[in-house]
C-alpha cells in the first residue's frame, strides 16, 4: 500500500464556502445571464468581458496588477489569477464576484470532469472544487499540500484519484498518482523540469519534460523520450477525441529566449513522438498553441498566420492570414498575439492593432473583429466541463 502524502483538509464546506455562500446573490438564481459565449481579455489595468458570438464588449472592469485568466470549468465563470488568489470573475453577467481561492503565488488551474485543481507554487498546497457549485454559492472544497513548494500542477481523474507534479523551488522531478484517499498509486522521476499538463482522448494526461513527455493512463506511467538529450516541452494542448497531444519543442537549455521553428505531436497510443518544422523563419510563443473542433492542430506563427495542422500526418491543411508579422517579446508577462479556442469558435489578439479577432476554419478567413481601447494581453472564456 502505498504511503499517503500530508493532507491538509478536506471539509464538506471549508471555511471559503462562506465566501461563496456570501455572493449566492451574484452567483445564485437572481444573477442576470446576459453575455452569451463570454469571452475575457485582460490587458494593463483591468478586464475586457465581450460577447462571443458578436465580439461586442459587455464589460470593462478595472482590475490592477498582471493578470492571468483560466476558464473555472462552468459555462459561465472564469478564474482571474491575481497577488492573492484565484478570484471568481463571473463572466456571463459581466462581473467580479467576491469570492478568492486564497493561493500563494497562484499558478496552474486544471479543469478536468467535475473537479477544478489550483496549484499554489508558493506553498505547493493544492485546492479542488466542482465548477458547477459555483453557480448556486455553495461548494465541497478539498485541499492537499505537496511534500515541498514548486511551480506545479494537479488534476483530479474522474475516479477521484489524482495526479500532481513532484518537485522543490530549485528542480522538478517527475509526477505521482494517488488514489482517492491520496496513498500513493505509482510515481515517476523521469521527467526533469515537468511543465504543463493536458488530456487527450481516453482519460489519457501528457506532461511535459525536458527531454520530452511523461504520460498517465490506467494507473501506469510512460516515458517517451524526445530526440536528443535535450528536448523541452512545456505547453500542451489536448482534445478528447484525439490521442495525440500538440506540444511546443524547445532544443537549447541555454537560451534566455528561444523561438523555436518545431513543435511536437505526442502519440499516446503509439507512444510516440514526432517533431513537425514550420516554414523557414516562422516560430511561435507559449501563448500560440491551440487545437481545433476537429482536433485539429493549430499554431500561430509569428509571420502573422495559423497554420492548421492534421496531428496525426503532421501535414499542414491549411495557412490563414490573420495578423502582420510579429516578434515574440523578450518579457513573457508582454502582450504578444494569443489563440483561444472553443467549440468551433477560434479568436486571435493582435496587441499591435489592440484587435480581437474570430477565425472561421472551415472558411479559412477572419470573419469578425473588433478594436479596443486597451492592448489585449491574455485572452480565455468560459468553458463548460468536458471541453478542451
Amino acid at each position: 500500500m502505498g504511503r499517503p502524502l500530508p493532507l491538509t483538509a478536506t471539509l464538506g464546506v471549508f471555511a471559503l464556502a462562506s465566501t461563496l455562500a456570501g455572493c449566492a446573490g451574484d452567483n445564485g438564481q437572481a444573477r442576470q445571464v446576459s453575455i452569451a459565449e463570454p469571452l475575457v481579455a485582460t490587458y494593463d489595468g483591468g478586464l475586457y468581458v465581450l460577447d462571443g458570438e458578436t465580439l461586442e464588449i459587455k464589460s470593462d472592469i478595472p482590475l490592477g496588477g498582471f493578470l492571468r485568466v483560466n476558464p473555472a470549468g462552468d459555462e459561465a465563470n472564469v478564474l482571474v489569477t491575481t497577488s492573492d488568489g484565484f478570484r471568481v470573475l463571473d463572466a456571463s453577467a459581466g462581473k467580479l464576484t467576491d469570492t478568492t481561492f486564497t493561493a500563494s503565488e497562484p499558478g496552474h488551474v486544471v479543469a478536468h470532469g467535475e473537479r477544478t485543481a489550483l496549484f499554489a507554487d508558493g506553498t505547493g498546497e493544492i485546492t479542488v472544487f466542482n465548477p458547477h457549485d459555483l453557480a448556486n454559492g455553495n461548494s465541497d472544497v478539498t485541499k492537499m499540500s505537496s511534500p515541498k513548494p514548486h511551480h506545479g500542477v494537479a488534476v483530479v481523474l474522474s475516479d477521484g484519484s489524482w495526479l500532481r507534479t513532484e518537485g522543490d523551488p530549485d528542480e522538478r522531478s517527475g509526477a505521482v498518482a494517488l488514489d482517492s484517499k491520496h496513498a500513493e498509486i505509482t510515481r515517476n522521476a523521469e521527467c526533469p523540469g515537468i511543465h504543463g499538463e493536458t488530456a487527450v482522448a481516453g482519460e489519457t494526461f501528457v506532461f511535459g519534460c525536458e527531454n520530452g513527455v511523461l504520460t498517465y493512463s490506467d494507473r501506469v506511467f510512460t516515458k517517451i523520450a524526445a530526440p536528443g538529450e535535450y528536448g523541452r516541452i512545456g505547453t500542451l494542448k489536448g482534445h478528447e477525441e484525439s490521442a495525440i497531444a500538440l506540444g511546443d519543442f524547445k532544443v537549447d537549455p541555454d537560451a534566455e529566449l528561444e523561438r523555436p521553428n518545431q513543435f511536437a505531436l505526442i502519440d499516446t497510443a503509439s507512444n510516440k513522438l514526432r517533431l513537425v518544422t514550420l516554414p523557414p523563419s516562422v516560430s511561435y510563443s507559449f501563448r500560440s498553441l491551440a487545437r481545433g473542433p476537429h482536433a485539429e492542430a493549430l499554431i500561430l506563427g509569428t509571420d502573422g498566420s495559423l497554420h492548421v495542422i492534421d496531428p496525426t500526418s503532421g501535414d499542414t491543411l491549411k495557412t490563414i492570414a490573420v495578423t502582420k508579422a510579429w516578434t515574440e517579446p523578450d518579457d513573457w508577462q508582454q502582450p504578444r498575439p494569443t489563440v483561444f479556442t472553443r467549440d468551433h469558435d477560434v479568436y486571435v489578439t493582435d496587441p499591435a492593432t489592440k484587435q480581437l479577432h474570430l477565425v472561421d476554419l472551415e472558411a479559412g478567413a477572419v470573419i469578425k473583429s473588433v478594436t479596443l481601447d486597451h492592448t489585449p494581453n491574455e485572452l480565455s472564456g468560459a468553458v463548460g466541463t468536458g471541453t478542451s
